[in-house]
């Protein structure tokens, strides 16, 4: 198989100014704004309504940031390539994710420039907003329940399914059976993780050695050998099966499954201007920001989208 890619370690993360006393402020709210929790089914929590108010206090907090600190945070991938990854010639992070991510920097600020990217595993997305080192999270994020009730999302900007990665020729054939008695690797606190726990058909995948950090790193563990196969986005295997030509997607993806952005629990004035963001970013259709994006980032590994997502 191709070189196993390099692991890269979690980065510490400073505090934003004024992140304390802005979670303060929202800290009453959080109660109010959590979804219950429920085993199988849940209710989705009313979307935030767009709005492009400058004035709205968790736009203005941001705005209001003097000097080199007046940038929009965004909490990134820098391994997942297509999606959040660094350019081995420039140096700079490109992707999916990337582009929404200055798209909103540039409505917020007032230029795509205004942003500071800050690389974070899997495992320590909803940490770092609980903690203020990143304003929002852009990092092929799934909406779910459970992270309802710590974050507050954007309304679905990609549509996913969790799919099966093996390397070509192996007796695995998709998300059934044929996983029995096999090796499986997944991210921490990864909806992967959460499916397998639901229906592993008898794969080997809640042990620590399965258990990673990035989601990245299952692709190295399968080019070494250490595992059998991994379960994933399919979006996100996309990408790894673009890197790698000796492995590949099998099967059929399970049920659909949304990405969106995330904020802090309670943050709904900036989750508002997030969500103005996206209608305009989804806006034209086939000629929209976002198609031209999909086009130029996703489209070869992942065919035959014509159309953004439709969000009612």
């Amino acid at each position: 198989m191709a070189g196993a890619c390099a692991l890269t370690a979690a980065l510490a993360l400073p505090q934003l100014p004024h992140a304390a006393t802005e979670r303060s402020e929202r800290a009453a709210q959080r109660t109010a704004t959590a979804v219950p929790a429920q085993t199988d089914a849940c209710t989705d929590p009313e979307p935030v309504p767009p709005s492009d108010d400058n004035n709205a206090p968790g736009v203005k907090a941001i705005r209001d940031r003097q000097g080199s600190a007046r940038k929009l945070v965004v909490g990134v991938d820098q391994n997942s390539y297509r999606w959040g990854s660094r350019n081995p010639d420039t140096g700079e992070l490109e992707g999916f994710d990337i582009d929404l991510a200055k798209a909103i920097a540039a409505d917020i600020l007032g230029s795509e420039r205004d942003i500071t990217f800050r690389a974070i595993p899997t495992e320590q997305r909803e940490k770092a907003l609980a903690e203020g080192t990143v304003d929002l999270v852009v990092r092929t994020m799934t909406i779910t329940c459970e992270r309802s009730e710590k974050v507050t999302f954007s309304t679905p900007y990609f549509q996913v399914g969790q799919q099966v990665l093996v390397p070509k020729g192996s007796p695995v054939t998709g998300f059934d059976e044929t996983l029995r008695g096999k090796r499986v690797c997944t991210a921490r606190k990864s909806t992967a993780y959460t499916a397998l726990k639901k229906k592993s058909y008898g794969a080997v995948f809640d042990k620590p050695e399965y258990i990673v950090a990035n989601q990245l790193d299952c692709l190295v563990r399968l080019q070494l050998g250490e595992v059998d196969a991994v379960v994933t986005d399919n979006a996100l295997a996309a990408g790894q099966a673009a890197q790698d030509p000796d492995v590949e997607l099998v099967g059929e993806p399970l049920p659909p499954e949304y990405y969106g952005v995330a904020a802090e629990l309670g943050n709904d004035d900036l989750v508002g201007r997030v969500n103005h963001v996206l209608e305009e970013y989804r806006a034209g259709g086939k000629d929209s920001r976002w198609m031209k994006s999909y086009n130029n980032w996703l489209k070869a590994g992942l065919p035959g989208i014509t159309e953004p997502p439709v969000v009612d």
